[in-house]
């Protein structure tokens, strides 16, 4: 079974332009989505994991079930004004416009091993926010993993301080 064959391309969307990787179709078949989990825990097997950190929304997908799969803490970082407790922030450049994330101040102790996960790899932008928002927190980066990545946006070249992994490349 290939992966890619379960993401839909949608272009021009969210904006003229852009090729939009659909994993919804991907999600919405069980077998597809019970693969992606477990070739994203194949592939990031012997790495020790206290927590993943992920970005809502589709972030929170992956990151859940794979928590779930690994045995780990699953730590939820949100945009500005959704968590309840005090946080940091971070702001980035994205694709096609800013963003920011935050992060409870007390999602994790100092020293814990964390992986951060996100659905697609772009310009890195997101990613990279996430990192600095474990680093803030004084977590070390055990990896950063990805299910798609663009390789045309050069993301990965952002991530050159970390190991970084992708399932499917684009």
């Amino acid at each position: 079974m290939k992966l890619e064959n379960y993401i839909r391309s949608i272009p021009d969307f969210p904006k003229k332009g852009i090729l939009f990787r659909d994993i919804t179709t991907l999600l919405s078949e069980q077998k597809a989505f019970r693969k992606a989990i477990n070739d994203l825990a194949k592939m990031l097997k012997g790495k020790k994991i206290d927590y993943i950190v992920s970005a809502e929304a589709r972030g929170f997908i992956f990151g859940g079930a794979l928590a779930y799969k690994l045995n780990c803490g699953f730590i939820p970082v949100r945009k500005p004004g959704k968590l309840p407790y005090k946080t940091y922030c971070h702001s980035y450049a994205l694709e096609y416009g800013k963003d920011s994330l935050e992060i409870h101040k007390d999602a994790f102790s100092k020293g814990s091993k964390v992986l951060v996960l996100d659905d697609l790899l772009a310009t890195g932008g997101t990613a990279l926010a996430l990192a600095k928002l474990v680093e803030k927190l004084g977590g070390k980066i055990a990896a950063i993993a990805f299910l798609i990545e663009l390789k045309g946006l050069d993301g990965r070249k952002k991530m050159k301080k970390y190991p970084t992994y992708s399932l499917i490349k684009f």
